[in-house]
């Protein structure tokens, strides 16, 4: 099994964007340095607690630091750009970092209308279309050449919800799936189901010939189950905070998120985010991840973690990382 790390650049209080950008880059030469296979980035737009809003250019910007470990967008969102300018951002990455660059799809509209309007996002695009003109033009089959050309094979993953998956099986592309496909915090049968579905109709591409999934979760590695819980607490609190006030905010320490004093609905979306990661000493994330890989049959774990105290997921990254042997694979 692979294993990567996905980072969203995600922003601190009373920190700016920048520093959220910079520990990003430091992350990823990190994640290199310790093994990891793959090192993705993110793209949202409006979004107070992300400042990755620029995959091509952050991706840039991590290529230059490193040398040896996948660079890939978890995902891009084809629905705000035009397939021929993202087939041209990525070829030019892949003659920075040659065999190294991946590049994730999603389907995403946007967080929030405005966020839609500034986009110019109208309408439905047609994501399976999008997906094989895209393909072509990095394949240089379309009818027109993109240039650069890619310096080798730019690899694409479709980052799969239900619907998702049925287009990454037509198409023969790998996906990433999370959330409630993965059945952590409840039922799992629908998300086999869905998986097994993308087995069973997938169709071989040249690029990839066999079905292949990828898991992304929240996954943070300490010492002791209750430090591990704190760790996640930063994450679930922006994400109660999101669904209960429409803003999806910059982390807070741990000190600060417990003088709050959450609502009902508050403490019952903090408990959701929190039983829909993996969290605890090595040993049991070590029990949680084995029964969720052999349920899933997942090649690659994802590991999509974040947390206010940086050098707390800087031990997290390693624990993990010597946990499962962070074995490095060419693709």
């Amino acid at each position: 099994m692979r294993l990567s790390l996905l980072d969203r650049a995600r922003t601190r209080v009373d920190e700016p964007d920048a520093a959220a950008l910079t520990a990003t880059v430091e992350r990823a030469v990190a994640a290199e340095r310790l093994g990891f296979a793959r090192f993705w980035v993110a793209e949202h737009h409006g979004v107070p607690g992300v400042a990755g809003a620029a995959p091509a250019v952050l991706l840039a910007a991590i290529a230059g630091r490193t040398t040896t470990i996948r660079l890939g967008s978890a995902g891009v969102m084809l629905p705000h750009h035009q397939p021929l300018v993202v087939a041209e951002q990525f070829a030019t990455l892949s003659a920075f970092a040659p065999g190294r660059v991946d590049l994730g799809l999603g389907r995403s509209p946007g967080f929030t209308a405005p966020v839609r309007r500034a986009l110019r996002s109208t309408g439905e695009p047609d994501f399976a279309d999008d997906l094989a003109e895209l393909r072509a033009f990095l394949a240089g089959s379309a009818a027109i050449t993109a240039h650069p050309r890619p310096a080798t094979a730019v690899p694409m993953f479709v980052l799969a919800t239900g619907s998702g998956l049925t287009v990454a099986a037509e198409l023969g592309l790998p996906v990433i799936v999370g959330g409630p496909l993965l059945g952590v915090a409840g039922d799992p049968e629908p998300g086999l189901a869905a998986l097994a579905g993308y087995r069973r109709s997938y169709r071989p591409s040249e690029e990839a010939p066999e079905p292949r999934v990828a898991i992304s979760l929240d996954v943070l590695v300490a010492d002791t189950a209750g430090e591990a819980t704190d760790l996640l607490l930063p994450e679930a609190w922006a994400m109660a905070r999101a669904r209960t006030t429409g803003v999806f905010p910059p982390l807070e320490p741990v000190a600060g998120i417990r003088a709050h004093t959450p609502t009902p609905r508050q403490q019952s979306y903090v408990e959701q985010t929190a039983a829909a990661a993996i969290a605890g000493t090595p040993a049991q994330v070590a029990s949680r991840l084995a029964e969720l890989l052999d349920r899933t049959g997942a090649a690659e774990l994802v590991a999509s973690s974040s947390t206010h105290d940086r050098t707390a997921l800087a031990a997290s990254d390693a624990a993990l990382a010597a946990l499962l042997g962070a074995p490095r694979a060419a693709r």
